[in-house]
């Protein structure tokens, strides 16, 4: 799990490498994020994408003070399914 500063006015990449995991075997067939806790002003994914090897979000917002686990849940061409989470707390910066 990794941990990141993000001021709530700020709109940042966050993205995951999901070939060092990985190494040579199955690629990602689909991806999806998710914001925990969800709340009204709380941190939002405003769109993601993702390739064979690497997902990546684009999020904004977020209330000081707070701290949120942004999850990315990704589906593997071999039909795995798994999850890799990133911490982030939001302070006015």
């Amino acid at each position: 799990m990794s941990y990141f500063l993000k001021d709530p006015q700020s709109r940042v990449d966050y993205a995951i490498d999901w070939a060092a995991f990985y190494l040579a075997g199955p690629t990602i067939a689909g991806s999806g994020w998710s914001v925990s806790p969800e709340e009204p002003g709380g941190l939002a994914v405003d769109s993601a994408s993702f390739d064979a090897g690497r997902t990546a979000a684009t999020v904004s917002g977020g209330i000081a003070g707070r701290v949120y686990a942004l999850c990315n849940h990704v589906t593997l061409s071999d039909g795995r399914s798994d999850d890799r989470s990133i911490v982030i707390r939001v302070e006015a910066r």
